[in-house]
């Protein structure tokens, strides 16, 4: 049976160390998604998700596991991939949907079935398409909820904004997406 993340803290915590490659490989792949979403650099995204994972080992003491382990180092995540935005000359914060990683049961499915391969594969084509040109903080939103799965609560921690303004980043954030898919859906059927 596998450990939860306060039971393998708690085995860090009494000097099993190695322990720590558990919550590792338990949040790689989504700490990555979320940094490449956010830099628009993969090289940039892996320092960055390195950088988070030796910052969240070094800060263990100081988790008191009022909230998820998760939903703790997301945010020093997001903070770190912050800060990392605000030393760049533009200033420009995005989400890169031209990474797969997101659509890995997507495609996992398109491979599976044989027959929809080019058409699943448009269908996502599509819809990263129509995500990329959402502004940066509906597309952090909707990854913090969709991908990383979220709550309300925990994205409002992470992200330090109130609860009501991540609850209406969501809702104009699906209501742009709906828009968007819509409009590209009826140009795409004109053509």
């Amino acid at each position: 049976m596998a450990l939860s993340d306060n039971q393998i803290i708690d085995e860090i915590r009494s000097g099993r160390k190695h322990y720590f490659t558990s919550l590792v490989d338990r949040y790689k792949d989504r700490a990555f998604t979320l940094a490449v979403r956010m830099l628009r650099n993969r090289e940039e995204a892996e320092e960055a998700a390195q950088d988070a994972f030796i910052r969240a080992y070094n800060a263990l003491n100081s988790f008191e596991e009022k909230s998820r382990f998760s939903t703790w180092f997301y945010r020093i995540l997001y903070n770190v991939c912050l800060t990392r935005i605000s030393r760049r000359k533009d200033f420009s914060l995005s989400i890169d949907f031209n990474d797969n990683i997101e659509y890995a049961e997507a495609e996992a499915m398109v491979d599976y079935t044989g027959n929809n391969n080019y058409e699943m594969s448009d269908t996502i084509d599509f819809i990263k398409k129509t995500m990329d040109a959402l502004p940066a903080k509906y597309q952090t939103i909707l990854t913090l909820f969709y991908i990383q799965e979220l709550s309300h609560d925990e994205i409002a921690e992470v992200t330090q904004l109130p609860i009501g303004t991540i609850k209406t980043h969501l809702f104009r954030a699906r209501h742009l997406l709906q828009q968007r898919l819509q409009k590209e859906f009826e140009m795409e059927k004109a053509s």
